[in-house]
């Protein structure tokens, strides 16, 4: 049996990814015909950081991004030696060294998007159909049958699956077919996000961050690194009196780097209102929810990336397991998911929501997950995680051995002190935390 993704971002390719790697058939299907060449989110966060490296991806992801410390610096311009270092909610590399085998990093959108693209496209058991949109939708009981639109041709078929993932965006098509609502406010204000080419890095020096929050009154906003020479220069809008022209917005820039002769090429403007919504439910009958289509969030604080593609594992797993006959924890999928989309929405809404210690913003992320230590040369606890249970315990195996089921299980003993310091016996499904619960329920 097969799963329909509809949505080609972050959650949708996360879901793909990890449904692939257990063998699971999988259509994808996006409404555009080619990826978006917007940046977006620039950060990964620590944890998307580890579901990448356990997918062999993280040499290829660091090299398609930027290396920067991911702390703001407020100033009235980039020139500005005073400005002020605050934290944003993500570790440093040293920060997180104590806490993982990996740290975040700096890369846009639209360069994450295709490359993993290009992986899933090396699945035999993956279908990637662009330009393909969904237009009905009806659950029968036993799966899901959706009517798909070919742009190119007009030409409608019907597509029949066990499961269907929505992670068509925060404006989603299939939440209404599904009869979800959202709670939330709709609208907070509107923003304009510029993307620009400018030689910055001599400029900022020694002062590589991963966001530039500018108090300039002459130039409000703020600037971030979106690769190479490329930069986001984000300020409010005014609808009224519509996006300022080219020459304008390139005053913009050079007021707030403090530099007025420097070369800038405007690539393109993007419009769009910061909102903060979240799905009712993640879950109707045999479809969910994942990534924007069940949270909206702003881009306070960079969680709404990570907050999806970290669903789309979560949810692909899961799903995973209950077309594998391992056992149906797929109602475990929500009550995983909501607290963390809701801390995150409700931290977005906030003026200050990018301001957070990085020991609070890495709780979040990492979700209670097992703990790091190192158990052998560059490997960690985090990466001896199966795609089954898995079984933390000290030498000499002490805890009873618990029955699975049909759920295969690996069990790794460890040193007494590593142990100790882990919790073991600790027993974890694929995303690292305890589900002893659940387990139980699986064997009963």
């Amino acid at each position: 049996m097969s799963v329909l993704i509809v949505g080609a971002g972050p959650a949708g390719l996360a879901t793909a990814v990890t449904l692939a790697r257990y063998g699971v058939p999988v259509r994808l299907v996006e409404r555009r015909s080619q990826p978006s060449n917007l940046p977006r989110a620039t950060v990964l966060s620590t944890r998307t950081m580890e579901l990448l490296r356990s997918w062999g991806l993280d040499e290829a992801v660091r090299a398609a991004g930027f290396d920067v410390v991911w702390r703001a610096y407020r100033c009235r311009t980039l020139t500005d030696p005073d400005g002020q270092v605050v934290d944003v909610g993500y570790p440093t590399a040293e920060e997180a060294a104590r806490h993982s085998p990996t740290a975040p990093y700096g890369v846009p959108q639209d360069e994450l998007e295709p490359l993993l693209l290009a992986h899933l496209r090396g699945y035999r058991n993956v279908r990637i159909s662009l330009g393909t949109e969904l237009v009905a939708l009806r659950d029968t009981g036993h799966g899901v049958s959706a009517e798909l639109r070919d742009g190119s041709t007009g030409r409608v078929r019907t597509h029949r699956a066990r499961y269907l993932v929505a992670a068509d965006g925060a404006h989603s098509a299939i939440r209404p077919l599904l009869g979800i609502r959202t709670t939330g406010t709709p609208r907070l204000h509107d923003s304009l996000s510029i993307l620009f080419e400018a030689p910055l890095w001599p400029v900022v020096g020694e002062r590589r961050y991963g966001i530039y929050p500018i108090v300039d009154p002459a130039a409000p906003g703020a600037l971030v690194p979106a690769g190479g020479d490329r930069w986001i220069h984000g300020i409010e809008y005014d609808p009224v009196t519509g996006i300022p022209s080219e020459s304008r917005l390139i005053s913009g820039v050079r007021t707030a780097t403090g530099v007025p002769d420097l070369p800038v090429r405007i690539l393109r403007t993007a419009r769009f209102g910061f909102a903060v919504q979240v799905a009712d439910s993640f879950r109707a009958g045999n479809s969910f929810l994942a990534g924007d289509a069940a949270h909206r969030l702003t881009p306070r604080g960079g969680t709404g990336l990570n907050t999806a593609l970290q669903d789309g594992y979560e949810l692909g797993w899961r799903l995973a397991w209950a077309l594998k006959g391992w056992g149906d924890l797929l109602d475990g999928y929500e009550e995983r998911r909501r607290p963390v989309a809701e801390h995150n929405a409700e931290r977005s809404a906030r003026p200050d929501g990018s301001y957070l210690t990085a020991s609070q913003g890495l709780a979040i992320d990492l979700d209670g997950r097992v703990p790091h230590a190192w158990v052998a040369a560059g490997v960690s606890t985090v990466d001896l995680v199966g795609p089954g249970l898995t079984l933390f315990t000290g030498p000499s195996g002490s805890g009873r051995t618990p029955h699975t089921g049909p759920v295969p299980l690996t069990v790794h003993r460890l040193d007494a002190a590593t142990a100790r310091a882990i919790g073991a016996p600790l027993l974890v499904g694929p995303g690292g935390h305890d589900v002893s619960r659940e387990a139980a329920l699986l064997a009963a």
